[in-house]
């Protein structure tokens, strides 16, 4: 079983910057690959990044250029790093994390981004 807490999330100006953590714990093997995903309201939930345990990463266009995502391994964390914040960035971003043995995702409980205008 793995526990993902996620923290950094706020209000923010556009322009601003926000990073976002996402922790992991729980008895588990190894952690796969892990992402961060985000919901605003009536939308679906969309993948913003995510980052292989080999650090290979994936970005939605709408995101590139101006979010970073990283891990460190020895702590079970990844992070989002969210630079040059728009409006339509305002949403609740969600960690989700994979597990090979056995296969499984899990999901944070969502952490709130607002950016105004």
């Amino acid at each position: 079983q793995v526990q993902l807490v996620e923290s950094g999330g706020g209000l923010v100006q556009a322009g601003g910057s926000l990073r976002l953590s996402c922790a992991a714990s729980g008895s588990f093997f190894s952690i796969g690959a892990m992402g961060w995903y985000r919901q605003a309201p009536g939308k679906q939930r969309e993948l913003v990044a995510s980052i292989t345990s080999g650090g290979s990463t994936k970005y939605a266009d709408s995101v590139k250029g101006r979010f970073t995502i990283s891990r460190d391994n020895a702590k079970n964390t990844a992070y989002l790093q969210m630079n040059n914040l728009k409006p339509e960035d305002t949403a609740v971003y969600y960690c989700n994390a994979g597990t090979l043995i056995p296969p499984n995702q899990y999901w944070g409980q969502g952490t709130q981004v607002t950016v105004s205008s």
